[in-house]
């Protein structure tokens, strides 16, 4: 019978991009939920907009999760 061990997610970091602001939201507001199933919270979250060469902007996010306690 395999030997079958389950450890306890920290601390997790994902990544999201976005061509718009809304989309961007979405995105992690839905990885948020899927989180709270982890017994995870939203720790930190850091954002950039970036202007592409064609002057289309671009949306970046850091969202940093820890384990509730």
């Amino acid at each position: 019978m395999p030997n079958i061990s389950l450890d306890l997610i920290e601390d997790k970091i994902e990544f999201f991009e976005a061509d718009d602001l809304r989309a961007l939201e979405k995105k992690i507001n839905e990885q948020i939920e899927h989180n709270k199933a982890l017994l995870l919270s939203v720790y930190h979250v850091s954002h950039q907009m970036h202007i592409t060469e064609n002057g289309k902007r671009w949306y970046s996010a850091v969202v940093h999760f820890k384990a509730k306690k």
